[in-house]
């Protein structure tokens, strides 16, 4: 089990109540694919399980397996609307594992040869993410 109680109020299950904004790529039922306000590549999507779950240790088999069909969706997306060579996909668990949101989250970076990632903590422009979330909605009818 986690070390904590699930939060609902955290930043992703505020998003998904609506409560606050998101720049949306993809939706179903059971997840919510989102770009991240903080990218390390042009292009980073987050993609969210609507059931609360902490992460990878109290999430139900049954919800990651649709977290793990949607990143697959997305990640294709991504790759296609981005014009990647390739992806990083990223999942972290607890805060010494690197988890900062605790809501199960699975980060799809698309990749470039020769492009690093960018360090952690920079804010996207809106417009930015716009432009990005619209290039990998066009990449769903392209993947």
């Amino acid at each position: 089990m986690s070390t904590s109680a699930y939060d609902p109020n955290n930043i992703f299950a505020r998003i998904l109540r609506g409560e606050l904004p998101a720049e949306k790529v993809y939706e179903t039922d059971r997840v919510l694919a989102f770009m991240d306000i903080m990218p390390r590549a042009d292009g980073h999507v987050l993609v969210i399980p609507k059931a609360p779950a902490r992460n990878l240790l109290d999430i139900t088999p049954e919800d990651l397996a649709d977290l793990a069909k949607g990143a697959q969706v997305v990640a294709k997306a991504v790759k296609a609307g981005m014009a990647a060579d390739g992806l990083t996909i990223q999942q972290f668990n607890e805060s010494s594992g690197g988890q900062v949101v605790f809501h199960i989250h699975v980060h799809i970076l698309p990749r470039w040869e020769g492009v690093a990632l960018r360090p952690p903590g920079t804010m996207a422009t809106p417009d930015v993410l716009a432009e990005h979330a619209a290039r990998i909605r066009a990449g769903f009818k392209a993947a």
